[in-house]
């Protein structure tokens, strides 16, 4: 009997370390698009990614280089090179894993002579979403936009389409990767006017992440994330939470099986947190909050991430969450959304309207269900992400189409009625003028040039 156990445990203990083993397999996307645009150099980052130079990118746009010859160090050399485009281009990644895709784009100006940063305006369009809006003088300092996109067929197409003709698009770096499967799901609760109802068809909207906030705990790097994501502090955010305190977990995070896995969110997010404690038996009347900047006129998805560290045993933690100041989800059972099992990641995904206000609130505090001498509340991170509007823009309110037409009929518009003017009294002209020559012999004369460009850019 005793051998038996001994064997029970062994085999458990092989189990566990077999899981654990399989947990912290690193991430290997299928499509991997990784471009250091402008430069003839591959680029290695100090997350060990390499990146590729863009040689297939169109003939008529130019690379650039940093002229500064004093560069910042610590700058990655992805920055130092740019790619700048005059007229309507695209980049093309061929994709072999459909489904959501993660899109960034980097951006920094740099030193470089006969280039005015100021009339870099332009859009950038993601498989015919509208991505961006540049519309400022330049871009100061490092701009890293990233987008969640769904990919149905072989193809993901980024374009850069300059305001005009005196404008130019530009761009330092460009990531296309596969994302896991279960990182965007396609369902979420959709929280409007004091009741929470479902919300379908999240995978295939276009998604921008505007916010990703490691709750509690310092910033991560993509060297210490799977999916290479930066998670700022939550210092800039955190509005109010009196008697509120951090936890740090030095233990091993338990990620199971159809739940929050690595990619969904790294262990150095689930092992800090903010939490609130009841004290003197009574519980803590306190909510904390959390205001991030927001745009109206979009819907946002919310996710937010717990991880219960801090109970000292199952069934204790109990607490209300509020989006926008209204009850999303209430009496939130942690033990039981973690599958009974502490140290165990939980997320939710909520849905929202963004509103007049340029703001978004997220709080967590106490509910009926909350116990004294206990923790009454926890948030371990968040992340703010916009759905694209009805016109399949992330920013603006016009769609690609219009972007795409608008380039060279702002331009066509004026220009061919004033060279079909300047035909038609030509030939006039030439007729009046033979007419009183009277001579038979004719006179030939050539169309005046028309420099309009394709719509679709090279």
């Amino acid at each position: 009997m005793a051998l038996h156990s001994l064997n029970l445990t062994l085999f458990l203990s092989l189990l566990s370390l077999s899981t654990l083993s399989l947990s912290l397999t690193p991430f290997s996307p299928v499509d991997n698009h990784l471009l250091d645009c402008g430069s003839t150099v591959a680029s290695t980052l100090d997350d060990g990614r390499r990146f590729v130079p863009d040689s297939s990118a169109s003939p008529l746009s130019i690379p650039l280089r940093n002229q500064n010859p004093n560069p910042n160090p610590n700058s990655p050399q992805i920055y130092q090179t740019a790619r700048i485009f005059r007229r309507p281009s695209k980049y093309e990644f061929q994709i072999r894993d459909p489904g959501t895709h993660m899109v960034r784009l980097h951006f920094q100006s740099f030193n470089s002579c006969n280039l005015d940063w100021s009339t870099a305006r332009f859009h950038v369009l993601v498989n015919g979403f509208v991505a961006l809006k540049v519309n400022n003088s330049g871009v100061s300092g490092v701009m890293i936009k990233e987008y969640l996109i769904w990919v149905s067929n072989e193809k993901l197409v980024i374009r850069f389409i300059p305001f005009e003709k005196s404008c130019f698009a530009f761009v330092n770096a460009i990531e296309v990767v596969s994302a896991p499967k279960d990182l965007v799901a396609d369902t979420a609760m959709y929280v409007s006017d004091g009741k929470v109802s479902g919300f379908d068809g999240l995978a295939r909207q276009a998604i921008q992440v505007v916010h990703r906030v490691n709750v509690g705990g310092s910033k991560v790097t993509p060297f210490n994330d799977s999916l290479w994501r930066t998670w700022s502090t939550d210092e800039g955010f955190f509005h109010s939470g009196l008697g509120s305190e951090r936890v740090y977990f030095g233990g091993r995070i338990k990620y199971q099986a159809g739940r929050a896995s690595r990619e969904v969110g790294p262990d150095n997010v689930y092992n800090t947190a903010r939490l609130i404690r009841s004290r003197n038996n009574s519980v803590a009347n306190v909510n904390m909050t959390w205001v991030f900047p927001a745009v109206g006129g979009y819907k946002y998805l919310v996710r937010l991430h717990f991880c219960d560290i801090a109970s000292s045993s199952l069934g204790l933690l109990y607490f209300n969450v509020y989006v926008n100041g209204k009850l999303a989800y209430e009496d939130l059972d942690l033990s039981k959304a973690a599958n009974y099992m502490l140290a165990s990641p939980f997320y939710a995904d909520f849905v929202v309207d963004g509103d007049d206000s340029y703001s978004l609130s997220v709080s967590v505090g106490p509910s009926k269900a909350s116990m004294p001498y206990a923790v009454d509340g926890i948030l371990n991170g968040v992340e703010i992400m916009k759905l694209n509007n009805s016109v399949g823009s992330l920013d603006g309110e016009h769609c690609a189409e219009w972007v795409l037409r608008s380039w060279p009929r702002g331009h066509v518009s004026v220009l061919v009625p004033l060279v079909a003017a300047a035909c038609v009294l030509l030939s006039l002209s030439m007729v009046t003028r033979r007419r009183i020559m009277k001579k038979k012999e004719s006179v030939a004369w050539t169309k005046l040039p028309v420099d309009v460009s394709e719509v679709n850019a090279n």
